[in-house]
């Protein structure tokens, strides 16, 4: 009956969203469920939000990474899709912790909604979870969630020959030991001096030259083609500013950018690209060759925006002196 009266309540928070997102052309999910796993959950350990949502194919759905969400805290996502026939069914499988005993409504999710006609926020209303205690139910009477501490025991030792004894031994073993490992060790091979790895730049500039003449687009393999311009883009970011781009979803990918000095990107350009190109891979759209030769561009300005900006001298600091002088 819980779990009826839950949908319900998301159905109705849905179709009021679904409302504004229709305004502007957005077709709403065919179909939301959610539940709680364990419905039962002990304070601060986790517990999981699923939420299956049915839409449209052309559809893709993110989840950012949520901010204050009051009595609990966010742990983790999972996610994955399946494309049917006539629909896709994307499930989220969000791990939370709670902080607060009794019957709780875990918080509204707000997620990203990406479609032909535009970008769109659709919020999923919570579900209902009890946390409770960590501590056995009868730790008031037996006073098992305290321990007090014990006062220290002497432990009577006749004699310390036995512990010279053994310490003698094992030093003796130690000895025996390191002198087997010394006369047994490989002998040192002379290996001749690993080459230096090109700077990033230059590998993804080389990569982009690469797919530029295997002319990809020309041969009707556009969703390949953007994978790989895709690819290469996001590694070479993740390698400039330290974070793992590659297995990074859009929103996580564009949130780790914002986070970080990135001097030189246009990252308006790169949101528009990183949103056209998922929508190639997992939507099917079919951009046109200037599109491709646009996207393509875009890298190269990238790699040589912010590889310019990143080893640009810096200005000299006011009231230094002249180390000529």
């Amino acid at each position: 009956m819980v779990r009826i009266v839950t949908q319900v309540a998301l159905l109705l928070a849905l179709a009021a969203s679904a409302a504004d997102a229709t305004d502007g052309g957005v077709l709403p999910p065919l179909r939301v469920q959610s539940h709680v796993s364990p419905a039962q959950a002990k304070l601060g350990e986790p517990f999981v939000v699923e939420i299956v949502i049915t839409h449209d194919k052309a559809q893709r759905y993110e989840l950012p990474i949520p901010g204050d969400l009051g009595a609990f805290d966010y742990v983790s996502q999972n996610r994955e899709r399946i494309d049917g026939p006539d629909s896709s069914t994307t499930t989220f499988k969000v791990a939370l912790q709670g902080f607060e005993l009794g019957k709780q409504r875990t918080p509204t999710l707000e997620f990203e909604l990406a479609d032909p006609a535009g970008t769109v926020k659709m919020p999923v209303s919570g579900t209902d979870v009890e946390i409770v205690s960590s501590l056995p139910a009868d730790s008031k009477d037996t006073g098992a969630d305290f321990y007090d501490v014990r006062k220290p025991e002497e432990l009577p030792v006749r004699t310390w020959r036995l512990v010279w004894a053994l310490l003698i031994g094992l030093a003796v073993a130690l000895l025996a030991y390191g002198l087997f490992k010394y006369l047994n060790r490989p002998k040192p091979v002379v290996t001749a001096p690993a080459r230096p790895a090109e700077p990033a730049h230059v590998r993804a500039r080389n990569a982009l030259d690469a797919l530029a003449a295997q002319n990809l687009p020309g041969q009707g393999r556009v969703k390949e083609y953007y994978f790989r311009l895709s690819e290469i883009i996001r590694g070479y970011l993740g390698e400039r500013y330290a974070f793992d781009a590659l297995e990074s979803t859009t929103p996580e990918l564009l949130h780790a950018l914002r986070t970080r000095s990135t001097p030189g990107l246009p990252m308006d350009a790169l949101r528009d690209f990183a949103n056209e190109s998922d929508f190639v891979r997992y939507a099917k759209q079919e951009p046109g060759p200037d599109e491709c030769k646009t996207a393509l561009e875009l890298a190269y300005r990238i790699v040589h925006a912010t590889h310019a900006a990143m080893t640009a001298p810096k200005p000299p600091q006011p009231g230094g002196t002249d180390a000529s002088a």
